[in-house]
């Protein structure tokens, strides 16, 4: 096994429980930790055998830019899941979804959710 990572994509929408959050959206940052089984991908050096990380980029940007959730924690299983579809060879995928501008009452960097899928 092999790990894949992708750190910082970052991706405007529009998720959030609050009605200010769909309407002004903001910023989302998405990092993925791909496990990946090597099959011929290593000794072959072979993109077709491997997850192709533009194809994972735009599989990321497609849901997160997507439809509204008012979950960071829905939207980064969704990510997980269609990434695992999209690419048998990954064997486990975490994902975790920043939310730099969260609506609480106070001073804070970022609020961040880690799915791992499969469990």
């Amino acid at each position: 096994m092999y790990v894949i990572r992708m750190k910082n994509c970052a991706f405007f929408a529009r998720h959030g429980v609050l009605d200010e959050e769909e309407t002004l959206g903001q910023r989302f940052y998405v990092d993925a930790a791909l496990t990946v089984e090597p099959g011929r991908a290593l000794v072959e050096d072979s993109i077709e055998d491997t997850v192709n990380y533009g194809v994972a980029f735009a599989v990321i940007e497609k849901i997160i830019t997507g439809h509204r959730r008012f979950l960071i924690e829905a939207l980064a299983l969704e990510v997980a899941k269609a990434l695992t579809a999209r690419f048998p060879q990954i064997k486990k995928a975490e994902i975790t979804v920043r939310k730099p501008n969260a609506p609480v009452p106070g001073v804070l960097d970022h609020v961040e959710v880690t799915v791992v899928w499969p469990e």
